[in-house]
This record gives C-alpha cells, structure tokens and sequence, in this order.
C-alpha cells in the first residue's frame, strides 16, 4: 500500500479487482496528427481507447526451460505416468527439464475463446464478483466526443464459468451508457453486490444499476445528483454508500444506493474510516485547490452530526489504525505530518523533518504495527529518506537514505512482499547517479543490495573492473517511467509463501531494453533467471503453477507454464491463429487454475478473449508426501539463531519442485512457531539514530550529537533516553538483549496547531494581491512554456533520469538507439492495489 498525502479525489480501495484494457496511439506525433484530423471528421473515436493495454515492442527470446533438479524416479507416486515424461529439452543452464507429454491435447480439450461486440478501439473493464463464484463481468465502451455532444455505447457481458462463456447481458441494463470513469463497482464483501452508473444526461441525469445476485439482475434507480466519483462502498456494511457530486457535495446511501441524502457541502476528498466512521476535507471558500487551509471533518453516526478534528490541512490520508494529516505550520509554506491513533481526537507530531512546497510527504505503507514514511530532500533531487516509525506512528528514526522517489515522475519502487513477513524491496540513487535495488527483511531495520543470481553473467568489464556493480536490479514503477519494456511490477503472493516474480537486470547493457524475468522462491534472498526477455506472468494454484507470456510487437499463440516455481517452463499453442496481445487476468487470490488472455486479431476488428483451464494437467491432488518443511529467512541451519527474524522462527509446509499436483482452493498456508532470544537484530534505531552502511550498531546522527532528545507527545514535552534501540514494532523476541530506554515527561506543555480552527498567519491575508500577481505571471509564463513542456515530457523525453548501474552506463557509452523512444504502453503496474495519495503538488 503506497499513500500519497493529497490526491483529492475519492478512495476507492475496493476496486483493486477491475481492470481496464484498451489501445493507444504509439507516439507523440501520432497524437498529434490525430487531434488535427479529429477536427475535420468523426475519427476521433481512436482516443476513445484511452485506458488500458497495449502492444509493447517486440524482444527476442530464447531459451525458456530450465531446471535445477530433475523430475524424481518415482514418477507414478508424483502424479505423472512414465509414458508422459517422453521428452527433454535445455534448459538455461544447460541443464534438462523433463516435457509434460500429453499436455498440448489436455489444454485444448480445455480452451475456450469468446468475441466481443466492441471494437478494439473502446474500453473494456473487467470485474470479478465474489470469491470461489467464478462470476466474471466484463462492460465494453465505445464513446466518441462530437463537438458539444458526446456519443457513448455500453455492452455488458457476464461470465459463471471463470471466462470459459460470456453472455451478453446488456439487456438487464436497458442498454445505458456506462462512463468508463465509473466502470464496474464491485462489493469488497464478497456478497454479490454489483453497482453500475450509467448516464443518461440526455433525458436529465444518472442512473444506478444495482445487483445483489452477482450481476444476474439489476435494479435501475434515478440519482438525484451528478456524481463525479465511483460510489464508495463501507467496508464494514455494503449497503452504506458515499459519492461527491459535480458541485461537491457529500451524498450517502444506507440501502444499498435505493435512496441517497445529502450530508455536507463543499468537500474535497472523502474516506471511509473504521467502525463506520467518515472522513473528509471541506473548503468554505468552494476551492479545494487551496490546501492548507482545508478543514478535516469526522462523522460517526452517518451524517447527523460532525466534528472537525483539524484544520490548516494540506493534506490527509488513512493507514492501518492510523490517521495523518499533513498540516501547515503557520509559518510560510512549511508543513508537518501529525498522526492520531484514535480517529483523530488526540493528535501527536511526527517527529519528522518539516516540508515545505518544493517537498512531500509520502506514507509507503502501514499497518496495525507500524509505518514507512518517505520524506523528500531539498532541491529536485529526486530522493528522499524512508523514516519507520514505533508502534504509536509518532517517534520515527531513519531506515534509509537516497531512497530513489522522483518529484517529477511521482514514482518509487518501493514494494511490499507479500509472500514472507517483514520483507520489502526498493531502490536506492548511489552518490555517482546509479539506480541499485535494495531489500529489507525485518521491516526496515536493515537494508542491503541483491546478490547476482548464480545461473546470470555479468559482463567482462563488470566483473573485472567494478565486480561490486554486478548485482541483480528490480525494475519496477520507476523503470515504467523512464519508458523501459516492463509489462509488470514484481509479483508475490500470500498464499504462495516465499514466492517473487520480478522482471531484473544483471549489469548487461542489452537487458537495459530488454530485462529478464527472475524468480525468488525465499522471499528475496536469492534469485535465478527464469525466462528471458519481458513476460506478463501470473501466480496460480497458490504457487503451484506460473504462467507466463512473451511481451512482443508480434501476434503470439503461445503461452509457458510451470509446475515447480520457475525452474522449468513449458509451452503450449493456444490458438493457431495468433492475436495481438494486450494483457493477461485470472480470479484474484491465485488460487484459480483458469488464466485469460486478451487481445485482438490482425483486422483489429473485435476484442477476443481466450481462457485456458490448467486443472486437468495437474492429475492428482496433493497428499502429505507432496510437502516438505521449509525454514525461511535460514541462512545456517546449523546455528541456534537461525531464521530468527522479528522475534520468532517460521517453519511452512511447502509443495515439492517436483510434486505435480493440485493444492486446490482450499489450501491453507501450514507453519509452525517459535520464539527466539532478542538480539540487535530486533531492533531499529531509536530516534536520532541510525545504522551505518554494513553495520548492525546504532550510532547517533551527526545533527543530533549534544542535543537533548525530546520530542512533542500527548500535549507534554517528552525527554527520550536511549542506548539507541527501540523495538521493532510486532518483535516478539523473549529476554536477551534489552536495552535501556526511558522517556521522561518534562510537565512542559507542547501544542500543535492542528485543532486550533486559526487561518494562516496574518500576513498571508496583507500579501494576497503579491501572491495572485505573481500566480498570474506563472500562469502565462506557463501557456509560453508549454509546447515545449509537451515536446520534452510527452514526446518521449525524460524526467529525472538515473543511470541503472552499470548497465545504464554501457547503454549510453555504446550509443544504444533507441533507449528514449521505447514505449511502455500498457504497463500492468498494479497501481489499483494501492491507495494513491501523496501531499506532494500533482498536476491534473
């Protein structure tokens, strides 16, 4: 979960299941040209196509099986007839993978198409309705703008068999215009809840299609407003509704959207909160451009009654059991993030660094332990420090320094591992300009770079001249900005322990265009090649089966699988008429074994979709042999601390490499615990500490040495004495290493300006008239500026650009053309996982 304190638009967290597809045009001078024949005729419908995929260029690939250990002899006992493993073939080690005989017949037998109404040049959404239904709703749009009208078509499809059919159902929406904007909004409870927006302006207004039954009928209802958001479902209770109007008002619904009240004016951005509650930032002067003076309100009863719990907010955002707020200090353009740990009745400063306009603030991720804080440097450097907090989200101390986190991109690789607690990856811009990918394994405490996988090379004048260089990269949301070839950010999954799919260089200058897929099978530790070239790729079976898909210009017809985590790949032709593909879905959780893939044929005519049912190639279900006990984060079995990582060991039951068999829908992840004896190890450093590069002892910060440690809490000024370690927040070591810590109250009142309803400092009213001139001069300044912003950023140019090590280096020093015109096209980036806010200043 990444959280940007700022994006003034509503939270709509339980869409993180729809995906949108579509085609775009491939270059600047394209869209160009398109506006100008856009005036003189009805061709505009080629901008209709404005979310989703696209083709990405076409990479060679070679080699895509690969093998570490072979297929046991006991055959039979592993669910594979000896009759099956008839052939071999090289794998990228040079090694032999055995071939699944039999399997080319097996999945076709098991492969379904379906062709869609809409042409190419629409939209399409996709939604999957409740867990286990195997309901799939897929809404089509083909809008095109006329002068001061707008044309729109709207089709609906509905799938019970996991994509294998569609019907066309459109009928059960009386053939309404669905906006792409609102899609498909699918309840985050599982219950069958469906909710489409349909618009019908001209015969005044908007519509609801609402469905209980997982799409099967819908109810239209007249709204009386304009929305201008998705309708926001309460996690909590399904039937409550939130949704702002085009005039800002706040409107909710306590039955499931039958019947809507208006319950506040004039606000800005809105969120549900816990137990019921609701969030939201107003502006009395009707502009929600002027933040820092916005007022954050709180209602717990539905609207009947309000509470405003700060104001002079810029910004703010929810995480686990906390709330920020990133209020304006009163003294010029400065700002500091305050943190409440009880929905907002008590707030404590962040003992952060204080922001001003050129700088943000930006909330990584958090949970019900603990947070990660990105704070930008000075100046457009385009890094920051990643701040981790205790277990209150108030007293934070640096984890890691020239975290890389553009100002102008707004991107940061910064991940979440899902598959193994505790870990998270990112990168980092070393002091001569090189992006290096690091890790985390015990939530920050610590940081290191990625070792080089065994079964990859590094050039000569790498491993000669520089063989600290030679290490794997991650390309994740920063490489998709910089234009690179990577279809999908690394993957991982909590079902499938341990597991990472990631697309990676090895200081090689042609995987600066061209980077590979590499698998982790422990969480981060360690890493082999997988498949060369960029794939879209997919976890099924809770990680007991990968599918993957070449990333080409080219029609494809062939999709790779594998039944052992990555170390061999298997194909299968899945049409013998290829299609242009545009992007790959299957039911979330993983736990699925049907995958479908999206595309178009040569015609461009018609979106088609073909769904592949893996299930009947896996003959046999797992028993309790197919298991074997795996310890993560081991390093030495032999020492008595080993695997000991935020307290405790963690001992799973993981699938055999060669056990080809099916976990099924009802596999539970099975682990055992054990305490461990506290060490540095469970510990971050304490405010005004931190651990220098290759260290594990917390030394004090240069800035704070003979300063006293205090610091603002719960209205009294609090004096921090400390060996410098503070628990990590959720360690839950026993004795051991303890260290001393005190903080003492120094009965000296501290007071924050977040609930005090002040304005700005007096002289911010004396100086309006300079602000709106020198606001005007920017504004033209700007409008002269601004061909030659679009030319340089839209037209292929860079933003802030890094090199990517050494392999960056080679690009540039060979003259490799072409590295600024690659075109990412779709880039399936998982950003509607996020939660995507940041106080940092964002253009529209």
């Amino acid at each position: 979960m990444k959280m940007r304190l700022g994006d003034e638009g509503g939270h709509v967290g339980n869409q993180r299941w729809v995906r949108r597809v579509s085609r775009k045009d491939r270059s600047c001078s394209n869209v160009l040209v398109n506006m100008i024949r856009a005036s003189c005729v009805l061709a505009l419908c080629c901008f209709s196509c404005s979310l989703g995929t696209d083709i990405h260029p076409g990479i060679k690939l070679s080699g895509v099986s690969r093998l570490q250990r072979d297929f046991k002899s006991d055959d039979e006992r592993h669910g594979l007839d000896t009759s099956e493993l008839s052939k071999r073939s090289a794998g990228l080690n040079e090694q032999t993978c055995a071939d699944l005989a039999g399997v080319e017949s097996t999945l076709q037998n098991n492969t379904h198409s379906f062709t869609f109404k809409v042409r190419t040049m629409g939209s399409l959404s996709l939604a999957w309705v409740g867990d286990r239904s195997g309901v799939l709703l897929v809404l089509t749009t083909f809008q095109v703008p006329l002068f001061m009208m707008r044309f729109g078509q709207s089709n609906l499809y509905r799938s019970e068999d996991y994509g294998k059919t569609f019907k066309d159902v459109t009928h059960l929406i009386n053939h309404t215009f669905i906006q792409t904007e609102f899609g498909i909004a699918i309840s985050p409870d599982h219950s069958g809840k469906v909710m489409l927006t349909g618009d019908v302006s001209e015969i005044g207004g908007f519509k609801l299609f609402r469905s209980r039954d997982f799409g099967m009928t819908f109810v239209p209802t007249d709204l009386p407003f304009e929305p201008v958001i998705q309708m926001l479902y309460n996690p909590a209770d399904c039937n409550m509704l939130l949704t702002f109007s085009i005039t800002r008002d706040l409107w909710l619904s306590e039955d499931f959207g039958a019947t809507w009240r208006k319950i506040h004016e004039s606000v800005c951005l809105v969120r549900w909160g816990q137990n019921n509650s609701i969030y939201f930032t107003i502006n009395h002067n009707g502009s929600c451009n002027e933040r820092g003076t916005l007022g954050l309100l709180k209602t717990t009863d539905y609207g009947r009654s309000f509470k405003t719990i700060a104001t002079r907010v810029y910004s703010f955002v929810l995480g686990g059991r906390f709330v920020f707020a990133s209020i304006m200090t009163g003294t010029g353009t400065e700002r500091m993030i305050h943190v409440s740990v009880d929905g907002g009745e008590v707030w404590n400063m962040a003992q952060l660094p204080t922001v001003n306009h050129e700088q943000f603030y930006s909330i990584l991720t958090a949970n019900q332990d603990m947070i990660f804080m990105h704070v930008d440097d000075p100046e457009d450097s385009g890094v920051g420090t990643i701040y981790v907090s205790d277990d209150r989200g108030t007293v934070f101390s640096k984890s890691l320094e020239r975290h890389l986190y553009t100002t102008t991109g707004s991107e940061t690789d910064f991940t979440v591992i899902t598959s193994l607690r505790g870990v998270y990856m990112t990168s980092i811009l070393t002091e001569d300009g090189a992006v290096e990918t690091v890790i985390t394994y015990d939530q920050g405490a610590r940081w290191q770079t990625l070792h080089r996988p065994e079964n990859s090379n590094c050039d000569t004048e790498t491993s000669t001249n520089r063989p600290n260089r030679c290490r794997l990269h991650i390309h994740a949301s920063y490489s998709t900005t910089m234009k690179m070839n990577v279809p999908m950010l690394p993957l991982s999954q909590p079902s499938a322990v341990g597991l990472i799919l990631a697309h990676g260089s090895v200081g090689d200058a042609e995987s600066a265009l061209s980077p590979d897929v590499y698998v982790s099978e422990d969480g981060g530790y360690s890493w082999m090649l997988a498949l060369r070239g960029p794939h879209h790729y997919a976890i099924l079976d809770s990680g007991g089966l990968l599918v993957a898909v070449e990333q080409t210009n080219s029609p494809v017809n062939q999709i790779k699988f594998s039944t052992d985590e990555g170390q061999c790949w298997h194909t299968y032709n899945f049409t013998s008429d290829p299609l242009h593909f545009s992007g790959m879905d299957s039911e979330p959780g993983s736990r699925s074994m049907n995958v479908s893939l999206w595309g178009y044929r040569n015609d461009f005519s018609k979106w088609i979709v073909i769904t592949i049912d893996f299930r009947k190639i896996l003959t046999r279900d797992c028993a309790e042999g197919d298991f074997v006990q795996w310890l993560s984060h081991s390093a030495d079995p032999s020492g008595s601390n080993d695997g000991c990582v935020l307290g405790y060991k963690e001992a799973f039951l993981r699938l055999r490499k060669d056990s080809v068999c099916w976990k099924g829908r009802n596999y539970a992840v099975t682990k055992d615990l054990s305490p461990c004896t506290c060490t540095e190890d469970d510990y971050h450093c304490d405010f005004g500490y931190y651990r220098p590069e290759n260290s594990s002892e917390c030394v004090e910060q240069e800035e704070m040495k003979g300063r006293p440690l205090e610091f603002c809490l719960n209205g009294t000024t609090e004096e921090l004495q400390t060996s410098g370690y503070r628990k990590i927040p959720g360690d839950q070591c026993e004795g051991g290493f303890q260290p001393e810590r005190k903080e003492t109250d120094l009965r000296r009142r501290c007071t924050s300006n977040a609930l005090h309803p002040n304005s700005l400092t007096d002289n911010s009213t004396t100086n309006t008239a300079v602000i709106v001139m020198v606001v005007m001069a920017i504004l033209m300044t700007s409008a002269v500026t601004g061909v030659w912003l679009v030319k340089k950023y839209v037209c292929g140019g860079r933003f802030l650009v890094h090199r990517y090590s050494v392999m960056r280096e080679h690009v540039e020093a060979d003259k490799i053309e072409g590295v600024d015109d690659v075109d990412p096209h779709y880039m399936e980036t998982g950003k509607a996982q996020y939660n995507e806010d940041s106080d940092q200043d964002l253009l529209e």
